[in-house]
Formats: C-alpha cells, sequence, structure tokens
C-alpha cells in the first residue's frame, strides 16, 4: 500500500457554514480528497475551523499546509467591532475622510448624509511637512508634535493608529518617519501606514483603506493568532497561508500586517475556482455564481482569467456612498440574498427577500432552533426542492410543520396561500440575483449568452437554471463538491501580491524607457520581499498591465502588457487601450492617452492541485436514481420529479429534466426540457434547451 506523504487543507469560514476541502497525495501521486462542513461559530470562529476539521476526520499533525479564508475582517467592518483608531495626517487634510466624495448615490435625497467617518475628528491628527504628487519634497517634515498626540490617543483609548501623510504614494520618506517615530514612542500600540498597503493617487481612498486596516489589525492579529496556537496546540507544524482578495494566498504572518488584504478572502477564491474550472472544461468565458447562506456573489471571468480590481468599496448601496477600500480585489458583486435570508412584508404591504438573513443559529425555521422568520430555504423546502430528510447533508430532519406555519402567517398579511407566498419569495430572491449579474455583465457590455454560468455554494444548484433562462445563458455547470468550491479555490492558489503604482507617463517620445524602469522598480521590489522569505527567482510569474485614460480623464482602464515593450508596441498598445474602453464605457475618443499607472501581479506557484478524471464503474443510470416526488419549479410548473443521488453519478451519464440532484450539502435543481451530462471530472453540465 502507497503511503500518503502530503495533506494540503483549505478552510472557509463563510457567514452560516465552515467549510474544509483536504488534498491527501501519495508518493505516487493518487489523490485523496475530504470535504466537510459545518456551522460557523461567531464570535470564536477559530472554534467553528477545529470542529470541521475533526468532522472531516484529519490527522491535523499530518497537514503540511493550510490556507484559511474568514469573513472575520468584513464581519468586524460591518458590524463596527474594530478597535478605536486614531488618524495621523498631513497639516490641512485632517478631514478629508468627512469630505470624501461626492458620489451622492440617492442623488435627490435632500436629508442624504454622507458615511460616518470610522475615525471621529477628535482622533485625527496633523503633522507639518508636505510632498509633492511627483514626489519632491516642498516643505520638511516637523515631527515635534508626534509625542503629545501619542500621550493624548492614550488618554483616549486609541488601540490602532493609521498614518496617511499627502502623496506618500509619490514619496514615503515622510511617512516612514512618522512611522518609525510612533513604534518607537508606543512601541504597544497598533500602526498601519499607506505605503505599506497601497501606491496609487487619490487621498480619500487612501485615507480610507488605511483607517480600515487599522481598525481591524488588532482583531485580525488576535483570530490569526489565537487559531495558529489552538492548530499549533492540536499538532499542526506546516505552513500556514491566508487566502486574500485578490484570488492568491499571503504567509499569515504578513496578513497580520496588513489585514484589509482578506477583506473578500472567502469570495475571491470560488471565483479563482470557477475561472479554472472554465479553462480545464473548455469554457474560458464564464458568470460565476456563488449562492452561500447569508450573500450571493458573482463575477465575470473573460478568458479564464478574473479581473482584479483595486476601487473596491464597502457598504456601497442606492442610498449609501459606502467607504473605499484601495486593495486588489476580484471584481465581484455582492448582494445580500442567500439560503438564510429573511422574506419580510414591508410598510407597503410588498414581499421582500434579505438582505437580512437568519444566518447558522437560530438559521432557517426548518432548522428547529428557534427560527421564527421564513427563508429561501424554507420557501425551497415548502415546492419540494430540498428533500426535508435529506437536509444539510442528511444531519437535520427539517421541522416541516414549523416551516408551514410560519410561512402561512406570512401569507396572512399578503393575502397569499402557502405555494404562492413560497413561489414569491423564490422568484424575488431570482430577481436580485438576476440584477446582480446584469451588473458584471449587461452593464459593462458583455451579453450573457455568449458565457457559460458556473454556480456553486449550497445554493447555487438550487438557482441556476431559473437565473440562466432569464438571461439568456445556453449552459449551466455545477462543479463537483459545489457546496465547498470557495474552499477548492484556496488549495488551487498560487502565492500571490498585487503591486499598483501611479506614475502618470505622457504617449511621447521616450514613453518605453520611462514605462519599462517603473516596471522594472516595481518588479525588483517584489523580487527583494520574496526572496527574503526564501522564495527562489526561478519560480516567481509575472503578470504587467498598463492602466491608461484619456488625457486628464477621471477613468482609467488597464490595458495587459508585453514582458518587454518595444517602440512598435506603442500604437499597438494603444489601439487596445481604445477597444478596452469603448468595451467599458461604449464611446472612444479623438483625445491624447496616458498612463497614470502601472499593475503587476507577481505569484509564486505552491504546490499545484491536478482535477484528475473521474472514471465510470459501469453502473447504469438506475443505480443513481432515489426516487420521485412532487417538485414545484414556480414559472415552469409543478411536475412529478426523478430524484438522482449526485454520488452515484457517474462520468458520460446523461438525463432530461425535471429532476433533482442531492448530493453533499448542496441540491441542484433541472428544469423540465433540460438536459444534463455528467463530464468527465463528474461536474454537471445542464443545457438550456426551449420547449
Amino acid at each position: 500500500m502507497t503511503t500518503l506523504q502530503r495533506l494540503r487543507v483549505a478552510t472557509d469560514v463563510g457567514g452560516t457554514f465552515t467549510d474544509v476541502v483536504s488534498l491527501n497525495i501519495g508518493a505516487g501521486g493518487e489523490q485523496v480528497i475530504r470535504t466537510a462542513k459545518s456551522n460557523t461559530t461567531p464570535p470564536d470562529f477559530e472554534r467553528g475551523v477545529l470542529e470541521v476539521l475533526a468532522k472531516s476526520g484529519l490527522d491535523i499533525p499530518a497537514i503540511s499546509s493550510m490556507a484559511h479564508g474568514t469573513t472575520v475582517v468584513i464581519n468586524a467592518i460591518t458590524e463596527r467591532k474594530g478597535v478605536k483608531t486614531g488618524l495621523i495626517t498631513t497639516q490641512g487634510f485632517r478631514d478629508v475622510l468627512e469630505i470624501a466624495r461626492g458620489n451622492r448615490p440617492d442623488f435627490f435625497n435632500l436629508r442624504y448624509a454622507k458615511p460616518t467617518p470610522f475615525v471621529p475628528r477628535y482622533l485625527r491628527r496633523e503633522v507639518a511637512g508636505r510632498m509633492s504628487y511627483r514626489g519632491e519634497e516642498r516643505e520638511l517634515l516637523d515631527r515635534s508634535s508626534l509625542a503629545l498626540i501619542l500621550e493624548d490617543f492614550c488618554r483616549e483609548g486609541v488601540e490602532a493608529i493609521a498614518i496617511c501623510l499627502l502623496h506618500s504614494y509619490a514619496n514615503d520618506a515622510h511617512e516612514k518617519s512618522v512611522y518609525e517615530d510612533v513604534k518607537k514612542l508606543w512601541p504597544d500600540v497598533s500602526v498601519v501606514a499607506s505605503h505599506q498597503i497601497t501606491r496609487e493617487w487619490r487621498e480619500y481612498e487612501r485615507s480610507s483603506t488605511t483607517v480600515l486596516s487599522a481598525y481591524v489589525q488588532p482583531i485580525a492579529e488576535r483570530y490569526l493568532s489565537r487559531l495558529e496556537d489552538q492548530l499549533a496546540g492540536k499538532g499542526f507544524d506546516g505552513s500556514f497561508y491566508v487566502m486574500q482578495s485578490n484570488g492568491g494566498v499571503d504567509h499569515v504572518d504578513q496578513v497580520k500586517e496588513i489585514p484589509i488584504t482578506m477583506v473578500e478572502s472567502g469570495p475571491a477564491s470560488g471565483m479563482l475556482a470557477a475561472a479554472r474550472l472554465g479553462r480545464q472544461i473548455d469554457h474560458p468565458n464564464v458568470l460565476a455564481l456563488d449562492i452561500g447562506g447569508t450573500t450571493a456573489k458573482c463575477s465575470l471571468i473573460e478568458g479564464g482569467e478574473v479581473k482584479i480590481v483595486s476601487d473596491y468599496w464597502i457598504e456601497r448601496t442606492k442610498s449609501n456612498a459606502g467607504y473605499p477600500v484601495m486593495v486588489p480585489v476580484v471584481d465581484i458583486v455582492e448582494i445580500g440574498n442567500g439560503g438564510g435570508s429573511i422574506a419580510w412584508v414591508d410598510h407597503f404591504g410588498k414581499l421582500r427577500v434579505g438582505p437580512h438573513s437568519a444566518g447558522a443559529n437560530p438559521g432557517p425555521v426548518s432548522y428547529g432552533l428557534g427560527g421564527t422568520e421564513v427563508t429561501t430555504t424554507d420557501a425551497n423546502l415548502a415546492l419540494g426542492r430540498i428533500n426535508p430528510t435529506y437536509f444539510c447533508d442528511g444531519e437535520v430532519t427539517a421541522d416541516m410543520i414549523a416551516v408551514k406555519d410560519q410561512i402561512k402567517d406570512l401569507g396572512v398579511k399578503l393575502d397569499m396561500e402557502i405555494p404562492d407566498v413560497a413561489r414569491g419569495i423564490i422568484r424575488i430572491a431570482n430577481n436580485n440575483m438576476v440584477n446582480a449579474l446584469k451588473l458584471v455583465s449587461v452593464n459593462r457590455g458583455y451579453d450573457p449568452r455568449d458565457f457559460t454560468l458556473v454556480a456553486f455554494g449550497g445554493g447555487g444548484g438550487l438557482h441556476a437554471v431559473a437565473l440562466a433562462t432569464e438571461l439568456g445563458v445556453p449552459k449551466v455547470v455545477i462543479p463537483q463538491a459545489a457546496a465547498v468550491f470557495s474552499a477548492w479555490g484556496m488549495i488551487m492558489s498560487d502565492l500571490r501580491r498585487d503591486y499598483f503604482v501611479t506614475r502618470l507617463i505622457q504617449i511621447t517620445d521616450g514613453v518605453v524607457g520611462k514605462l519599462s524602469n517603473l516596471l522594472e522598480s516595481v518588479e525588483s521590489r517584489a523580487i527583494d520581499q520574496y526572496q527574503s522569505e526564501g522564495i527562489e527567482l526561478e519560480s516567481l510569474g509575472f503578470l504587467r498591465f498598463a492602466k491608461m485614460r484619456y488625457q486628464n480623464q477621471e477613468h482609467a482602464v488597464e490595458v495587459p502588457l508585453c514582458s518587454m515593450i518595444e517602440e512598435d508596441d506603442v500604437s499597438v498598445l494603444v489601439d487596445m487601450f481604445h477597444r478596452q474602453y469603448e468595451r467599458e464605457y461604449t464611446y472612444r475618443l479623438d483625445t491624447p492617452v496616458q498612463i497614470v499607472g502601472v499593475h503587476v501581479v507577481v505569484s509564486a506557484e505552491l504546490e499545484q492541485m491536478t482535477i484528475t478524471e473521474s472514471r465510470a464503474n459501469g453502473d447504469p443510470l438506475k443505480r443513481a436514481r432515489k426516487g420521485s416526488r412532487k417538485v414545484d419549479f414556480a414559472l415552469d410548473g409543478s411536475h412529478e420529479t426523478e430524484i438522482y443521488d449526485g454520488g452515484r453519478l457517474q462520468s458520460g451519464m446523461s438525463f432530461m429534466g425535471p429532476a433533482v440532484i442531492e448530493d453533499s450539502g448542496s441540491t441542484t435543481l433541472v428544469h423540465p426540457n433540460n438536459r444534463v451530462e455528467i463530464d468527465r471530472y463528474r461536474n454537471i453540465h445542464i443545457s438550456l434547451i426551449s420547449t
């Protein structure tokens, strides 16, 4: 018997569930894969991680590496559970956080108020000194007031300090000096400086990012340290990585210093996995949809590559401008609609779904834990889409009496019967998700009919076909182990860092030299950083992009660069910019073009997981049938429906809908006249065939 030698693990802490995927690689290359799911345990999230590891039966001392994704940062921000934070900035810029931007989303609301800054004015202090946007020192730095500022902060109970000086993206000398002085004068306080996070312009965005990172830094550090200690207590001494928002992992020590980089760590890994799956099954253009217990996240993937942006906003809605976070994040639209989203009746007597969620405790009514508010999951149960006796991976028998009673009570408010209320909940939830998918596709000049919908998460398979039908998407793919697909993405991730640098460069003679010098300096800094961590140059991969705009315009788009820039490439680069700009904004201009900066991705490949093909064992399709039941497909009517065991479906099998596929942790709904095929990796392909 071959000895199993390398055990890689990924854990993903979501708002409702904590997932684990493990890959055990034998000496001969054979793979043993395990997955498990358990309830998330706020506020002690590390307890849920240890519980899901125990549930999966993993030998913790045998784990060679672990990748971890968590919602602890975004939760601390949205729930306002960070620490008391002070801000030190350049003289005259104390109120940047208050002034913010003029982007009033609720434009005609005369009572509109800007979002409240995370640092109140009395904890925002100034130091004299000034850098220009070119990085030239215009005024000497005066650090004489720092001691008094820190004394005041200490008296006020400040636990973290954010430092953001004007134009430190161009020259960080002043900011570094202030940072070093603060560390000397007050060694125990948490300190974050903007140059550690971003080298891009825009003072409000940089200030907001620095403040938010300082606000959560002690929380994230304590959480990650507790998790490290508890894992070590169980015998873990392997490499510990944390999933970042850019779709890559980084060492836990690096992330502790700048935790804001994991603001969307879990969702990012799911989109990365969807991109990789799309390339593997020859569908590189993908609409990725992750429906979890609390939220639904979606992203557009073109040519097999996820899009990374650095203008992410937290809490941005139709009535709230939100807070900018200038870190590299996979381009995701997220809405408060998931399996636990609560259905409610507003003061106009209209049915609404979300954004509030029942979470893991008490959870949906069907959990039987005291929940009294009907959720999307309860509606799916009432319509026969989910098997009440094979609920939560068969660990729970759904409380259908409570579900029907609570839906009936909701129906009294709406003057509707139970089936109509349940259908209404599903249709409203689906409409919310369709609008999110349109934001990443139609609103950006892409036709959904040119894409494949890859749906995952516990609720992805339940809603995917209805969403694809509405958008005209011809095919839906439900990945194997869809319920823990984001954790799959973490195992597949490289060690990755994104470097954004602002530098204005005109498209004139000499542009190639200036651009090459800028790229060389960025890459040199990245190489030094990686090599200081013991990573060899030969293992590094580089992707380069130029951020370009029409001269003096506000908006810029990214254009990929060749590894070596030649003079002949400039016209091609400009033409690519025109095409990319026109796709995003629907027009192009006969106007000079500027380069405003570069984006360099430097990754180091970790030991990669190769998804092996699954060989059919010769069982006939009837072996996978579990029986049938009446299922309500809402707009497609109610039908007697074949039920299949997803674990028994083999490569090459095919059948027609209506059908329900029950798998560990997820259910897939196949509407009438859809065709199902199981590919060589045991992914479910659903072709939408009209009647």
